[in-house]
């Protein structure tokens, strides 16, 4: 079966690093972008190198109608998607609920939560023998931070990431019967540049004094995890969760 993977929110960070090393197992991909159109094109040029096929793709994956056209340009270019990492992801500045907007909250639960949905959803009408597909492998990027609440900073992006392992679960269990595998990693502080969007780039190296292996962790680590949940080595692993927290 041709390996055809999508990475969402793949132009930087864990995304970009997952992408790399697919590159080297001969996966085809495409890297999804919202908006930095140079960053996506440095990563494929990354991946062209490496001699693995590859596409970038803008499309915003909170929106069905963009996800359309995405798996549609995926069909023509790469062929059908046999492998999907919901990546794509969004957090805010740290506030407590009482002073969270309504829009805020919608925002983080329509990306972190509505968006993988729908990818998954697009991805079983190619990977499910229901539609002639043959089978495939989702991984979630959820969070530690669904175990451990965010009190007091990111409620709602907990929250979210809760919800998205639920929906690990549920459909992993839903689709288990039809060769389709999904599972989910949940990082904790990771070195990448996702921290910026809650206004602490920082935020990893201030808290590293906390965390029991007593640093934090790089985008690579959590990508060797992906690709192995994505591969036939994690052939009887579906619902399962791999933490990547330094002991968090």
């Amino acid at each position: 079966m041709e390996k055809v993977l999508l990475i969402t929110g793949s132009s930087r960070g864990i995304g970009a690093a997952t992408a790399l090393l697919a590159a080297e197992q001969g996966y085809r991909i495409c890297i999804n972008y919202l908006s930095d159109h140079q960053a996506a094109e440095r990563v494929c040029a990354h991946i062209r190198k490496l001699g693995a096929q590859v596409m970038a793709v803008q499309a915003d994956v909170s929106d069905e109608d963009e996800i359309i056209g995405l798996f549609a340009r995926i069909d023509a270019e790469l062929g059908p998607v046999t492998a999907l990492v919901n990546n794509a992801g969004t957090v805010a500045e740290a506030s407590r609920v009482e002073e969270m907007s309504e829009f805020r909250m919608l925002r983080m639960m329509k990306t972190n939560v509505v968006g993988p949905m729908l990818c998954a959803k697009h991805a079983l009408l190619r990977m499910s023998p229901r539609h002639g597909g043959k089978g495939g492998s989702i991984v979630n990027v959820s969070s530690v931070a669904a175990r451990l609440g965010a009190s007091g900073e990111y409620v709602d992006y907990a929250a979210s990431k809760g919800a998205l392992d639920t929906f690990t679960l549920g459909l992993a269990r839903e689709v288990a019967g039809e060769g389709i595998r999904v599972n989910a990693v949940r990082p904790g502080y990771i070195f990448t540049d996702f921290h910026a969007l809650s206004g602490d780039p920082h935020r990893v190296s201030k808290l590293e004094p906390g965390i029991p292996m007593g640093r934090g962790g790089c985008a690579e680590e959590v990508a060797e995890a992906i690709i192995w949940l994505l591969s036939a080595k994690a052939s009887y692993a579906t619902g399962t969760f791999i933490d990547l927290g330094g002991g968090r």
